[in-house]
């Protein structure tokens, strides 16, 4: 595949409007949970937490996203959507209290949360359900006008590891039909496209080596005229590949730096806008050069 200049955007989110495709956006992870797959209960505290915020805008972060309910692989208790306000909205009063103009993100599915999201200063409502799971997610999105992120997976985490497997030149077409179809769903919801960024769901869904030929092919969601946002940061399909180097055991969540920094690399040259990750300085460096390579294609 050649590699092509990628598409550019106008990102229309709730007060402001953020320029995609001239250079690669890096949006930074902020868990606020006691059991995130990667953070653990590191930043559950309101002070820890905005260090840890300030650190990713010092260190690059165009956006931050902020989610207070893990959603890794297994079953796990659904928290209910008070919880999960407690956990977010006094971390993002925080950070617009230090940081007025940092672009936050929620990684939500309740709408009940973006809506508490967004009238304490939420730019963007990250969907990982695509507005699958709340029926109401889509309606508050076109009433606040907010930046939507749809995310495509297939079935709930308790789920996936007893979902059909997928042949290679399977999943990159799947993974644009049923994303063609959540767009369809959004704006006949009422949210206009110019408000829509789109991410394939690395990991959610997907068998280890299903997410392989999906980065293979991720070029071919061009077609849907949408930004892109990626979140493949220290995601388990890249610890497996790196078991031969880890006594045959899948190589530990701190141990995933580099094969992030090398899934993303792949993914921004093949039309990625946006990256979504643990730790913004080496990536924004990483991003610099896959971002000169695509404005000399």
């Amino acid at each position: 595949m050649p590699f092509v200049r990628r598409d550019r955007f106008d990102w229309e989110l709730r007060t402001r409007t953020l320029p995609l495709g001239h250079r690669t956006r890096v949006m930074g992870i902020l868990n606020v949970t006691p059991d995130s797959f990667s953070d653990g209960s590191r930043y559950a505290a309101i002070e820890t937490a905005l260090e840890h915020a300030l650190r990713l805008l010092d260190e690059g972060a165009d956006l931050l996203d902020i989610g207070g309910e893990s959603t890794r692989p297994g079953r796990h208790p659904e928290i209910s959507a008070e919880e999960e306000q407690e956990r977010i909205l006094p971390v993002i009063a925080a950070v617009l209290r230090e940081r007025p103009d940092t672009v936050i993100s929620v990684d939500t599915y309740k709408a009940s949360t973006a809506q508490a999201a967004i009238q304490a200063g939420a730019e963007i409502i990250n969907d990982i359900s695509g507005f699958l799971w709340d029926p109401a997610m889509a309606s508050v999105c076109a009433e606040t006008q907010c930046g939507v992120v749809l995310m495509h997976t297939r079935g709930r985490s308790e789920e996936w590891r007893s979902l059909p497997p997928l042949a290679d030149d399977e999943v990159a077409p799947l993974v644009k039909w049923d994303l063609a179809a959540r767009l369809l769903a959004a704006t006949q919801a009422g949210v206009t496209q110019k408000h829509i960024v789109l991410d394939p769901g690395y990991g959610f869904g997907k068998s280890f080596d299903e997410n392989y030929p999906l980065l293979a092919h991720q070029d071919a969601l061009r077609e849907l005229r949408c930004g892109l946002l990626v979140g493949i940061s220290r995601k388990s399909f890249l610890g497996r590949r790196l078991a031969d180097l880890h006594g045959g055991k899948d190589a530990p969540v701190e141990a995933r730096e580099h094969a992030t920094i090398a899934a993303n690399v792949a993914a921004i040259l093949a039309g990625a806008h946006i990256v979504r990750v643990h730790a913004v300085r080496p990536m924004t460096e990483a991003a610099r050069i896959a971002d000169a390579i695509l404005e000399s294609a």
